[in-house]
């Protein structure tokens, strides 16, 4: 692939790890992805077509232990990889009112992109998912989850993005969660769908903070992105083939964070 230049950066020497080789503690990228909070994000059209993601999604059977929940609203916290794919495939489902990309596992003082990169903070890149019990249900994002969002046989990566940081992980927010979570993944170990085993862990949930506002609706705003294209487009198209009944083409968006 040709490099086309962005100013003084090339887009080879973009992300952490987001479609392309960059050393994990790259000062370079660090910088790089920094200085998205101080500019507006724009789409770059560095691809023609889509690219086949690393992640390819596995059709698995639903829980068979979801029982249904009449609240209004809930939470759940989920992790599987880069924040960005999964936040955007959870935007399009149906019944999410919110989902947040932000850090979970570690403490507060550490809750941001810079030091969650070095991944030695106990953060991961997690989503909070704000939804309507009663036209989706956990078990239904727990079957999201697996099956399209991300790869659950990846132990402490995603594709390129190599860390404890993109560890997949389920933060249950409730103890019926943890329930449907336990059982789900055995479920899952015993049909044998996946190429090996589930690597998900199951950790309390302390506390979710949200990531920085460059982060929140990346793959919206940047369609074109070359990580966007060749990881997470392949994901939303899933979704939407998987899961034509909870798709849903106009997402959910965060805007504008609260002021801390």
């Amino acid at each position: 692939m040709t490099a086309l230049a962005f100013g003084s950066i090339k887009p080879v020497d973009i992300v952490h790890s987001r479609g392309v080789d960059v050393p994990a503690r790259s000062p370079d990228r660090r910088k790089f992805l920094a200085g998205l909070a101080a500019m507006p994000l724009i789409a770059l059209p560095f691809f023609s077509r889509p690219v086949r993601s690393q992640e390819q999604p596995v059709v698995i059977p639903p829980p068979e232990n979801d029982p249904p929940d009449t609240s209004e609203t809930a939470k759940a916290v989920l992790a599987g990889g880069c924040f960005w794919g999964v936040q955007g495939v959870f935007q399009r489902v149906k019944g999410v009112t919110s989902a947040i990309s932000g850090y979970s596992g570690g403490a507060a003082e550490t809750a941001t992109y810079e030091q969650t990169s070095r991944g030695d903070t106990g953060h991961a890149e997690a989503v909070e998912i704000t939804y309507d019990p009663r036209e989706v249900s956990f078990g239904t994002l727990l079957h999201i989850y697996f099956s399209v969002a991300h790869n659950p046989t990846q132990l402490n990566y995603q594709g390129p993005d190599h860390g404890t940081q993109y560890r997949s992980t389920i933060f249950p927010v409730t103890q019926a969660q943890d329930e449907i979570a336990r059982a789900y993944i055995a479920q899952l170990d015993r049909a044998g769908l996946f190429e090996g085993p589930i690597v998900t862990t199951l950790e309390p949930l302390d506390a979710f903070y949200p990531a920085e506002q460059y982060h929140q609706d990346f793959l919206t705003l940047n369609p074109n992105w070359p990580y966007i294209i060749k990881h997470d487009l392949p994901k939303i198209a899933a979704l939407e083939q998987l899961f034509p009944d909870d798709f849903r083409a106009e997402p959910a968006l965060v805007g504008l964070l609260p002021s801390a």
